[in-house]
């Protein structure tokens, strides 16, 4: 990920980065929002695009910072820091996600949908690495994630490909 041809194409060297049509897209939820967008045959994208992309980018943003802050032993004291981060604090960003969760099986549309690739992922990794504290809310909407065949498959071919390329 650190090679010149890599840094070329995503200087961050991180992956996931596609070339599409020669287009360079990098960042998980750019790239499902990118491919959903791109191929509608998919099915991916939901017609309620304001619920998708809010949901997304929540995930890409406060989900994803406040995790990481928490992970790092840093969570926001009082409400001045509370708002200077922007998320407020990793139980608020979590009661509104968990909060519209448990009213709905998925993010947008009452259907899978490229925003739930990407918040279930979250959600999922987060709860396995303890970044996010497990709640049944989360973990049953995670379950219908993890359990679609696609994911099943695509973790497979992933695990095979770790197995081949490791020394």
């Amino acid at each position: 990920m650190k090679a010149p041809d890599y840094l070329a194409l995503n200087p961050m060297g991180k992956v996931p980065a596609i070339v599409h049509d020669g287009k360079v897209v990098t960042e998980v939820a750019a790239i499902c929002t990118y491919l959903a967008m791109t191929f509608p045959e998919a099915g991916l994208m939901a017609e309620d695009k304001a619920a998708c992309f809010r949901w997304m980018f929540f995930a890409a943003g406060p989900l994803e910072q406040a995790a990481v802050n928490a992970s790092f032993g840093w969570q926001p004291s009082g409400p001045q820091e509370k708002r200077r981060a922007g998320y407020g604090d990793l139980a608020d960003v979590l009661g509104a996600l968990t909060g519209h969760l448990a009213a709905h099986d998925f993010v947008a549309d009452g259907r899978f949908t490229a925003a739930d690739v990407y918040v279930g992922s979250q959600i999922g990794w987060g709860m396995q690495n303890g970044g996010i504290p497990v709640n049944a809310t989360l973990q049953a909407y995670w379950a219908r994630i993890r359990d679609r065949p696609a994911r099943q498959s695509a973790e497979a071919l992933d695990n095979a490909l770790i197995r081949e390329n490791q020394p």
